[in-house]
């Protein structure tokens, strides 16, 4: 009776124990995932300004001089809610420098 006794509590102790590892392996897994997420958003719209700035070079010319003109004439959208973009463009002639943060980082 005694050993019926010790082997349930031993049974219960290794549920908990492994019910609190595989808790905490999703708690670690899924806090990653938000991370890329949200990389993977500021690397499209990287990607998204910096196309519209060379289609934009390559119909008129010149890069164009801010994001507003990119918004305004080639129909570019971008989360403002969640990033901040930078775009700085020393030239007409050579390609902006564009940085996107998210707001939440």
């Amino acid at each position: 009776m005694y050993s019926d006794r010790k082997k349930r509590k031993t049974g219960w102790l290794t549920l908990i124990l492994a019910l609190a590892l595989t808790a905490a392996l999703l708690a670690l897994l899924f806090g990653h995932s938000g991370r890329d997420v949200s990389e993977e958003g500021a690397a499209a719209i990287r990607e998204a300004v910096r196309r519209s700035a060379l289609q934009c070079y390559v119909v008129e010319g010149a890069y164009p001089p801010d994001l507003q003109y990119l918004k305004d004439n080639y129909g570019l959208q971008i989360n403002t809610e969640d990033y901040y973009v930078a775009y700085d463009c020393f030239a007409s002639n050579l390609p902006p420098s564009i940085r996107v943060v998210g707001k939440g980082t």
